[in-house]
């Protein structure tokens, strides 16, 4: 008989063999699971079957593994709860009895199913793909290693984007945890700037391992040295107080607003606007961004006018992402560092003023579930700028609807928090790139 995927998924957590599978993924087998029981004596596969069923995930009871007769390397295995055995472990053909050593539960994936057992990204490569999810594809080196990549299309000002770092960052962690625990908060420092010419190296430790709670640190790293360094906290889902002090201002709603694309191709032919700046925008004005945003009041920079130092969008991804939460929170730490820094530096441009913040440290709290392919309100506003620093602070909410799910206590959820901290320079010409903030 099929298993009750809602227990089966919190034991499929546990077992180290399906730790680098998505939510997604491993919901997917506890659908198609088999219960197996047996009783001590019993035979669970034999040496004489040429194909066995599937791989066995061993549930309750210990079984044993016999090795071929007068095999001299070969010793007596007990497998426990969590352990596992079958295809892609032993081969196709099996060349071992499994015996149970007392009454033993197993749950079963058969062969047929057993493709699901294959290691995916966070995001799959695949070019079918959206252009974030394929930013966010982790590749998996060593068991707490992964490789990342910047693609020819990524945001990039001559060097890494610091959202890429932070979404990146977070898939490298997120693949470490069992998947029930998603990310409930993370503190990024930027220490010098990435190469968007080469891969960058993720090594993730784990610090702690909790039945509620887990952490991770995990340091990026190009050409021998750190770059990058991110702490992120995880947290099994727990009921307990809900109520919010924060409230979504009112805004126009965003299919009624002209997107960041549009707005940018207009600036560069409206002649009301300054030509200087006409002409930097064309000049920095690349390929659209994988983030759809809608600024909800005009905001630009001229000689005859200043961005007052806070800023209202909403954003969504572009395309529809799947149901993996810890998928749509990387989405979120990637689209927050796109516009963050911006509001410290904008209040003090003047004519022919370059400036190019740079982000130094970036946290961020994520207090419910959230989607990135709906519409997310982003309100921040720079607190204050000194010492060439600028410290702004944010706030996320969904869109207002009438799923009570999006609901507290009648109000619009806010989703998630943010605080960062951006180096402010002033520059004679150009978008120099700063090779440390040291």
């Amino acid at each position: 008989m099929k298993t009750e995927s809602s227990s089966v998924v919190e034991y499929l957590e546990k077992v180290p063999l399906l730790h680098r599978l998505t939510s997604s993924s491993l919901k997917k087998i506890a659908q198609v699971l088999v219960s197996k029981r047996y009783e001590r004596g019993d035979y669970v596969v034999g040496r004489d079957e040429e194909e066995m069923e599937g791989v066995y995930f061993v549930v309750e009871g210990q079984a044993q593994v016999l090795g071929p007769v007068g095999e001299e390397n070969c010793s007596e295995l007990f497998l426990k709860p969590f352990d596992y055995f079958g295809r892609g472990i032993f081969g196709n053909v099996y060349a071992v009895d499994v015996v149970a050593v007392s009454e033993l539960t197993c749950l079963l994936l058969t062969s047929d199913h057993c493709h699901l057992l294959e290691t995916k990204p966070m995001c799959d490569s695949d070019n079918q793909r959206s252009l974030l999810e394929r930013i966010l594809y982790m590749d998996p080196l060593d068991w707490n290693v992964f490789r990342g990549f910047t693609l020819p299309n990524a945001p990039a000002l001559g060097k890494v984007f610091g959202g890429q770092f932070v979404a990146q960052g977070l898939a490298a962690a997120s693949k470490t945890v069992e998947f029930m625990k998603l990310v409930h908060s993370l503190h990024a420092y930027f220490l010098l700037s990435g190469d968007t010419n080469i891969p960058i190296i993720y090594e993730v430790s784990r610090l702690r391992d909790g039945n509620n709670f887990a952490t991770r640190r995990v340091d990026a790293r190009q050409k021998g040295k750190t770059i990058f360094t991110l702490f992120a906290s995880f947290q099994r889902e727990q009921q307990g107080f809900d109520h919010q002090e924060s409230n979504m201002p009112h805004m126009l709603p965003p299919e009624t607003l002209v997107s960041r694309d549009e707005m940018l191709q207009r600036r560069m032919t409206d002649h009301l606007i300054p030509r200087y700046y006409r002409n930097k925008v064309a000049t920095q004005y690349t390929a659209p961004l994988p983030i759809d945003i809608r600024f909800c009041e005009p905001n630009y920079s001229t000689e005859e006018r200043k961005s007052p130092s806070r800023l209202k969008y909403w954003f969504k991804a572009r395309g529809e992402l799947s149901d993996d939460q810890a998928l749509h929170r990387c989405v979120v730490a990637f689209a927050s560092d796109l516009m963050y820094a911006f509001i410290s530096s904008d209040p003090h441009l003047k004519k022919r003023m370059s400036a190019v913040p740079v982000s130094l440290d970036h946290s961020m709290w994520f207090h419910r579930p959230l989607r990135a392919d709906d519409w997310l309100l982003f309100v921040m506003v720079n607190l204050t700028a000194s010492q060439s620093r600028g410290l702004a602070t944010g706030e996320m909410f969904n869109r207002k609807g009438e799923r009570k799910e999006c609901m507290v206590n009648g109000t619009v959820q806010l989703v998630v928090s943010l605080k960062q901290e951006a180096l402010l320079k002033e520059t004679v010409t150009g978008n120099p790139i700063l090779d440390s903030k040291l």
